[in-house]
Order: C-alpha cells, then structure tokens, then sequence
C-alpha cells in the first residue's frame, strides 16, 4: 500500500504558463479562428466600423432617455376650431361682449353671432383701419364701443339690434394741428365711464368721460317702439351731422331714422406731475395770500425755495459728482408722457362717509406716470369748472420708495399690486389703505408686467 506522508499540493506557476496579452479574452474567440487573425488595413476598417457601431448606439440610447422624459411630461391639449368667421380685410383687434363679436379690420367695424357664427352688422362709412377695439354690456341688447384707428382717433359705438350708431369721435379737433392722439383706452366695467390717454407734440394727459348709458338705452327703446328699425342711423350733435351707413349681409329696408343721443360727458382731465421748481412768491406775505386759512407757524423768511436755490444745488451736486455723472450720462428730467391707470370700486379711501355710492359703479381712478414714484388716486364727483384754472390735485396719494414699473388690480377690485423699479411688488389694500406684503425679485430684474391669478 502507498501512502501519502504530506497533504496534495497545487503546484505553483511557471513562466511558461502564463497567460499572454493576447489571450486575455481567449474563451471569447472562436476556435476555429483561432490563429485567423485579420492583415492590415482591412483590421483599421474593422475598427473604424466598430467605433460607428458603438456611436450610433450611444446615439440610440441617448434618443430613447429623451423621449422617455418626454413621454412623462404632461402633453398640452390640441384644439381644433369649431366654427370660422370669414371676414373681408385683414382682421387687427377683436373683442367679446355678450353673445357678439366686435372684430376691428382694415377697413371699418363688424359685429358677429356667436351661437350661428353669422355677420350680423358691418360699419365702414369712415373708410378707416380700426387697430384696437373697447366694449362693454350695458343690457337690454346693448353695447357699448371704443375703437382707435390709425390716426389715434378713438371712435364711440353704440351697438344695438345688430346696428352700428356712431355717437362721437372723442379727440376730434377742428385744426389737424392741434390733434392729439390715443395712447391707451380703458372702458370701466359695466360702461359707466370711459379714460383715453391722449399725446401732443409735446405733453400727455388723461381724460375721464362718462357715459350716460340709461339715456342711451331709454332712447333705444324709445326708437324701437317707434318702428324704428333701420340699417342707416343718422345722428344730430347740436351743430353738426354725422352719416352712419350700415352694411348688412341680409336686404333690409333702410329707413332713414332721426335718432338724439346724449353726449358723454367729460369729468376729468389728469396731467402728469411738473418738476419740482421754485417758488414764484417774492415774499412769505405773498404765499399766504394763496391759503385758505390764515394761520402760520414762525415768520416764514427761510422757509421759500427759489429757482437761484435750485440752481445752484444743482450746480455743487454737479461739481461734486462730476466724475459718476460723465462716467454714467447725464440723465435731464422730463415730463412724463405715459399712464397706466385703473378704475377703482367704492371703499374706505376712495369714499366719505356722507357719499352715496353703488357698490357695483366706480367711483375713483388710480394713475401713475412712467418713472413718478406716487400712486395718485382721484375721485370721479370732481367738476370740471372747479379746477379749469388750475391742474387737477390727487385726492389720495401713496408712494412708493422707486418709481412704479407696472401695476395690476384684483378682480375684486379691493387689491392692488405696484412693481417697481427695484424689483419690488407691493400688495396694497384698498379698502384699509395700507400695504400688505412687500416682496422682494433678485436683483438686476425689471418687471414689465404683473397680474392677479
């Protein structure tokens, strides 16, 4: 019997054993191919063919991540229309008020039905562009319209029975060089009132009208009990005609028709606020012969400022900083030449406790001019002949530490939002009149605009 003394052993490695680069991935090969080895340059071709194989499956892979990602984003919905209007001209503005369509084209006015998507009216007696169009419900198949042409001109409509009458044109002016033309309109919720920003050769002012709707309407259905249906109105101003031609699709018989409406009347008119200069008093005497009451506090000798101040504060805030003021520009102050404004409900600022106010009818407006850093608020009971030798004061004003961007007012019409300059928006409440919240937008950011969701 042969026995072990010592356990088995594995016995180390020679050199000769070793496994060569080459060897490495010896059970990938075939067997058969073993020594088949490929002679240039078809192994450069292999290779080349090889790194595009593998791109192009990067490529694949890379495609399919991004359409997984986009498969799990929320896919917006496609709508198709459901109806056309077919227009002649090019179509500019449009706007909705009640079950009709107001569309501003390129010559004139049309009215369509929303429920048989038909042209009901059409108005092109001026032969004008209209590029923005203003309406509002005012009931009983009533409507109101403001449409600004090309010239800045702001045309006012009444629309009713699916007929056009033209009541005024706004900013009209005998001489073409005193014209003014419309920046911006704004019609007041329910039509009460109407605001146009007018621009000049060299100044801009807001105008407020108000718009005697009850009279509108008592006239119409006046002229309706009368058997006055009729696709040609003609209306009479006091001392001049104006020719309204109405185009209609359908053959109607055009009675000429005698219709007296009452003209809107012009409550406001707000000017931007003029630079701050010196006084033009000669004496504290003379300044208190402008005040009401006839009470004063000291003697009043150093407390006038005059131009000379002015100037020469100017003049030591120039020589002190002459080197940031050419480094940066000189930047000359001007008046202002544009507003944004709004019309505000009733509410604990905008009204005394012996006002009789609807809740439902403005009853002030808010304006700011473009880089003034005051939100000024006026009320709408003001008289014109009252302040025709003076400019219009504010009655409420709230300011604001960097000139108002932008502003926007809630639906409900009790909040009202300020961006300024500084990329700050400010929360106000209306019917406490105090700020809310006051948040601050990274720096270097200019907001353009802003809106309650």
């Amino acid at each position: 019997v042969n026995t072990r003394k010592h356990p088995l052993e594995i016995p180390p490695p020679s050199e000769k054993d070793w496994m060569k680069d080459d060897e490495e991935d010896f059970f990938l090969l075939d067997p058969d191919r073993e020594c088949d080895a490929l002679p240039q340059p078809f192994r450069m071709i292999n290779k080349l063919v090889m790194q595009v194989f593998k791109s192009a499956m990067e490529t694949i892979e890379r495609r399919e991540m991004l359409q997984e990602e986009q498969n799990l984003k929320v896919q917006p919905k496609i709508c198709f229309p459901t109806a056309e209007f077919q227009v002649t001209g090019r179509v500019n503005c449009l706007a909705v008020s009640g079950k009709y369509i107001f569309v501003g084209l390129s010559v004139g006015l049309a009215a369509f039905n929303m429920r048989n998507f038909q042209n009901v009216c059409a108005w092109d007696a001026a032969k004008t562009e209209i590029c923005a169009v203003h309406t509002s419900d005012l009931g009983n198949e009533c409507h109101v319209l403001l449409a600004v042409d090309e010239m800045g001109l702001v045309w006012l409509f009444c629309f009713y029975k699916e007929s056009f009458l033209l009541i005024k044109i706004l900013n009209e002016v005998e001489d073409i060089s005193q014209r003014s033309t419309c920046v911006e309109v704004v019609l007041s919720p329910g039509g009460d009132y109407a605001g146009i920003l007018l621009q000049g050769n060299t100044k801009a002012w807001l105008e407020i009208y108000q718009l005697p709707k009850d009279s509108w309407l008592t006239e119409m259905e006046n002229s309706t009990s009368d058997g006055l249906a009729c696709s040609e109105w003609r209306l009479r101003c006091s001392s001049k005609e104006v020719d309204t031609f109405l185009l209609q699709d359908l053959p109607v018989s055009a009675i000429q028709a005698d219709v007296k409406l009452a003209l809107p009347e012009l409550l406001l008119t707000v000017r931007p606020p003029k630079p701050i200069t010196g006084t033009s008093f000669n004496g504290p005497v003379d300044a208190l012969k402008e005040v009401d009451d006839g009470g004063m506090l000291g003697l009043g000798y150093s407390h006038l400022i005059k131009d000379c101040q002015w100037e020469l504060q100017e003049a030591i805030f120039r020589s002190t900083y002459q080197e940031y003021l050419e480094a940066e520009g000189v930047i000359e102050e001007e008046i202002p030449r544009h507003a944004t404004f709004h019309f505000f409900l009733p509410s604990r600022i905008l009204m005394g406790p012996e006002m009789k106010v609807l809740p439902d009818i403005p009853v002030g407006i808010g304006v700011h001019w473009d880089g003034n850093h005051n939100f000024c608020l006026y009320l709408l009971n003001h008289s014109l002949e009252e302040e025709a030798d003076s400019d219009l004061k504010p009655d409420v004003v709230w300011p604001c530490a960097s000139p108002i961007a932008c502003s926007a007012v809630s639906s409900c019409s009790r909040y009202l939002a300020l961006a300024g300059e500084d990329a700050t928006v400010t929360i106000w409440d209306k019917h406490l009149g105090y700020p809310m919240s006051v948040t601050a937008i990274l720096e270097e950011r200019f907001i353009r605009s802003i809106h309650f969701l």
